[in-house]
């Protein structure tokens, strides 16, 4: 047989050899690091045989299809691990991630101090250096193995394979486990591991099964890249919102208030409102919208015409019982309906189209407790949303004008480079999920591929993730964890305008059903300072911090002059404290510098007669002393452009 390798030589051989022997006969130093085989491009075990021509790539902990074994065989490592120091712990699945790899286990669950403790009993084990040894049983086979030994889940998991499927175990050194593999050859060649964390998980993800216990772990082929990635994830701590936004309070939640139910505090509040007023003076002054105030409840009704009712109810928090009640009424998902009958308020002609809608909403939607998460996945939150009534002659021109605004917004915040962009596409497979017929279906999609494919924007296509009347643009960006949220929408809607009875007056008198554009253009408030507070680590471009100068007297002295200051900046709606306590410079200095001030002005006796200010700032350092005025005509003109400072303090004054 011929074996074509990666770099297109080729190897021959008379009989049939396995992967590793393979490996091992090109170099003794390739079979030592080899993780796996790529045989015509299908990831393979070690042990696997070849006995036909085919292409052959070796793969190693370089490569990440190689990493991956790696992580597979710790996981199992670290079920042996656990199995030896709780023997009444059962096993469920451990695979690898993207970033590691996890195990489940049932038993009870486990502290920092336990997962030191098996970190250092994977030690042991690596170092008795097992090989893995795979074997297959047949399905009865299989069942009874793991029944022998008390693996109910294991069992669960056989009894749930197809008939025919063949039921692979790997031994190591006497702890055997279910698995389709690919593994290592031997223990010994986990290098660089580490347990990071422990949390609840529910068995096969169904929060009405068994409640376990998953320990995230994570494994690499050197020292240094361990390290490199450890120091990543306290890099990550640092700059978790649910951790940081806490710490800088802008935000917090409260049991008897409920999950998903954060409270912004003062400083949050004042951020969401800058944020909130930019939106609404750009949206109306700047894109032609007009702003709606419509209620936060409504009849079942509503979203019975909507549709709501039959493709959402199990999402929306309803308020009172079809079967006792006269009226049922439920809190808001969306804000269409609503904004629909202000549209239809009054009679409109082809020449007033477009209609532009914008409302600073707050929804209501009953996510999963399960999914709670700080203040990007929450209960109640507040969202740019807008909707635009347009004739189906202006709806491309008009779709584009919703993805030139989200642009805008996402560059002026920063974060135009973090986002990504996706189709999201009914599902044909289940029609039963959306109204509409398949070819409505089709030809919209096709235009929204067309618009993002003539803006030469890079996207995905994502089945089934559409809403029930339309397909939509999301506009998505990953947290600090990796877990990706969508942050932006814009659907285009060719249906809902007929349930509800909408029309304009055409050029010839006749009712034409309009097109709706279902749009946010800078999505959720929450969602939104949650990115923020990750992408700036608190650090926030200076219009958008909720304190952006503090005012240092150097004593209780120069107090007037501070305060004559802090008036001064005020009338140019400039955010200012004065910081009055009677502690040295250095200490206030430094307490701002860990509040994130971006400037501070030091005053004293030379300032307050020369009407200056001593400019210390979180961008350059020792900005030097200022006329007064020209340091409010220079933060002034910041605020306005909303420029995103760079950090450019020199490293003797990071020191200082």
């Amino acid at each position: 047989m011929k074996i074509t390798l990666k770099d297109g030589s080729a190897k021959e051989y008379a009989q049939a050899m396995s992967i590793y022997d393979i490996a091992l006969d090109i170099s003794e130093g390739l079979a030592r690091a080899a993780c796996a085989g790529e045989v015509d491009g299908e990831v393979k075990d070690l042990r696997t045989v070849i006995d036909a021509d085919c292409s052959l790539n070796i793969l190693t902990a370089n490569d990440p299809e190689g990493l991956r074994v790696v992580r597979h065989t710790a996981s199992h490592v670290l079920a042996e691990a656990v199995k030896r120091l709780f023997p009444e712990a059962k096993v469920t699945i451990g695979p690898a991630i993207d970033e590691g790899f996890y195990y489940d286990f049932d038993a009870a669950p486990f502290s920092r101090e336990d997962l030191d403790k098996l970190e250092a009993e994977m030690k042991k084990i690596i170092k008795e250096g097992h090989k893995l040894e795979r074997f297959t049983l047949s399905r009865q086979e299989a069942i009874k193995y793991m029944e022998e030994r008390n693996e109910p889940y294991k069992v669960e998991l056989i009894q749930d394979l197809p008939e025919d499927a063949e039921i692979s175990f790997y031994d190591q050194g006497g702890f055997v486990d279910l698995c389709a593999g690919p593994h290592l050859m031997s223990t010994k060649n986990i290098k660089a591991y580490k347990l990071i964390s422990s949390s609840m998980a529910y068995w096969r993800g169904d929060s009405n099964r068994a409640q376990l216990q998953r320990i995230y772990g994570t494994a690499f082929a050197k020292k240094e890249e361990l390290e490199a990635y450890l120091e990543h994830l306290e890099d990550i701590k640092r700059r978790d919102h649910n951790k940081l936004g806490r710490e800088m309070e802008l935000f917090t939640t409260v049991d008897v208030i409920g999950q998903g139910l954060p409270l912004l505090l003062p400083k949050g509040t004042k951020m969401v409102m800058k944020m909130q007023r930019w939106i609404e003076d750009l949206e109306d002054k700047e894109w032609g919208y007009v702003r709606t105030k419509t209620p936060l409840m409504a009849k079942s009704d509503l979203y019975k015409m909507s549709g709501h009712w039959d493709h959402y109810k199990e999402g929306m928090f309803v308020l009172g019982d079809e079967e006792k009640d006269k009226e049922v009424f439920a809190l808001r998902p969306m804000t269409c309906p609503f904004q629909y009958y202000c549209y239809k308020n009054t009679q409109h002609s082809y020449r007033d189209l477009p209609i532009r809608y914008g409302e600073t909403s707050t929804l209501f939607r009953n996510e999963d407790s399960g999914e709670m998460h700080g203040l990007t996945r929450v209960r109640q939150f507040t969202i740019s949303e807008g909707h635009l009534i347009v004739r189906p002659d202006q709806m491309v021109e008009e779709f584009k004008g919703c993805i030139a605004l989200a642009k805008y917004v996402m560059s002026t915040l920063g974060l135009l480079d973090d986002i990504t962009w996706h189709l999201s596409k009914w599902d044909p497979e289940n029609p039963e999920k959306y109204i509409g017929e398949p070819e409505v279906w089709n030809e919209t999609e096709a235009h929204i591929r067309n618009i993002l494919t003539e803006l030469d924007l890079p996207f995905t296509e994502e089945v089934g993730e559409a809403a029930f009347y339309g397909p939509k643009v999301d506009i998505n960006a990953k947290n600090v964890y990796g877990k990706e949220d969508t942050m932006i929408t814009i659907q285009w809607d060719a249906l809902l305008a007929e349930q509800f009875d909408m029309y304009y007056i055409d050029q010839n008198g006749d009712r034409i059903r309009p097109y709706i554009i279902h749009r946010t253009s800078l999505g959720c408030y929450e969602r939104t300072l949650a990115w923020l507070i990750e992408k700036y680590a608190g650090k926030f471009p200076t219009w958008l911090c909720p304190e952006q100068v503090r005012v240092l007297p150097i004593s209780e002295k120069y107090e007037a002059y501070a305060e004559e200051i802090r008036k001064e900046l005020a009338r140019a709606d400039i955010d200012v404290t004065v910081d009055n306590r009677s502690e040295k410079i250095g200490f206030k200095i430094r307490e701002a510098r860990l509040a994130k001030v971006p400037y501070m002005l030091v005053v004293g006796a030379q300032e307050a007669e020369d009407k200056t200010v001593s400019v210390r700032s979180r961008f350059a350092g020792d900005e030097g002393v200022k006329p007064l005025a020209d340091f409010i005509d220079q933060i002034c003109k910041e605020i306005r452009t909303k420029e995103i400072r760079k950090e450019e303090v020199p490293e003797e004054q990071k020191k200082a």
